[in-house]
């Protein structure tokens, strides 16, 4: 059987592209695939799966040495299991940056494309054969399409993720801005995560001059409610980067409909990086940073130490 998985905390796109592509393998291949994730996934990701009558994929547990597995939404070894090298990796579906340090037994098919989901590629990967599949399929992919763009408001949407977003919703008869709202609502309800927990949720380790991060990113369309617990979320980071093996956990908490961020300052080490990074000069305990939406395009490349 082969074992399909995204990244750890995972999201709408890690969750629902492993299910796309074990319909694909299974379906259209004939081949023995099957879905799961890594943790549970997030509320929205949850949301998805419930709204398209789609079974939450088995939790992954440890993989084996013969295990054959299909890496989708990451290529990160640190966002995968600590034994990920050990293992048999067929394939890599990705929109994210090389990170290094996977290594594979035999050549592979590593699939690589600048767009703003994984199931944007796979779409493409899928070709005429997207026709046949079932409304759950296109439902799930429609999803990733909207929650990796915020409603195709994200600088990281390409023609190309617009152009499948209305295809897949015209074929469904959805409004998009409607469901995406019905989306980001699902993952704005944040009232029964920890403040430990929140500071993972939607996070990724990055290093840069020799510093590594913890960046977490929430995005939200009722960001008052994230900054209601900013103080117990302050005092939570330190524990965290602790626990974590990171220098500084930063917190960007994305307003979805006004398109901006709000980055809480936890101590003066961030607040010079944030400083160098985005051009402010902030003071207190926080700072609003306009249009600062996407990990991937505008926070990753602007950190500066």
């Amino acid at each position: 059987m082969i074992k399909i998985f995204g990244h750890l905390a995972p999201d709408t796109d890690a969750t629902c592209s492993a299910l796309i592509w074990e319909w694909y393998l299974n379906d259209i291949h004939g081949e023995d695939a099957q879905a799961f994730v890594q943790e549970a996934p997030n509320s929205e990701a949850q949301f998805v799966l419930d709204r398209w009558s789609v079974s939450t994929p088995p939790i992954l547990g440890q993989l084996k040495a013969d295990d054959e597995v299909v890496i989708v939404d990451t290529n990160s070894p640190d966002e995968l299991p600590g034994n990920i090298n050990d293992a048999h990796i067929s394939e890599i579906i990705d929109h994210h940056m090389l990170a290094g340090g996977i290594r594979t037994k035999r050549p592979i098919k590593l699939t690589l494309r600048p767009v703003a989901s994984t199931a944007t590629i796979m779409s493409w990967m899928i070709g005429r054969e997207l026709d046949s599949a079932p409304d759950t399929i296109k439902g799930l992919m429609l999803s990733c399409v909207l929650s990796d763009t915020l409603g195709l408001r994200s600088p990281t949407t390409t023609p190309t993720d617009v152009a499948l977003a209305n295809r897949l919703a015209g074929e469904l008869h959805l409004d998009i801005q409607a469901y995406a709202a019905e989306m980001f609502a699902a993952k704005s309800d944040i009232l029964r995560f920890s403040d430990a927990e929140l500071l993972r949720l939607d996070s990724k380790k990055f290093e840069t001059g020799g510093q590594r991060f913890r960046v977490s990113v929430l995005e939200t369309t009722c960001p008052d409610a994230v900054l209601e617990r900013k103080k117990n979320l302050i005092s939570t980071m330190a524990a965290v980067a602790h626990e974590d093996a990171v220098d500084q956990v930063l917190l960007f908490v994305v307003d979805i409909l006004n398109e901006e961020s709000t980055l809480l300052i936890p101590n003066d080490a961030v607040r010079d990086v944030i400083n160098k990074s985005f051009s402010v000069s902030s003071v207190g305990d926080s700072v609003v940073l306009p249009g600062v939406v996407s990990r991937k395009k505008q926070i990753f490349p602007n950190l500066t130490v």
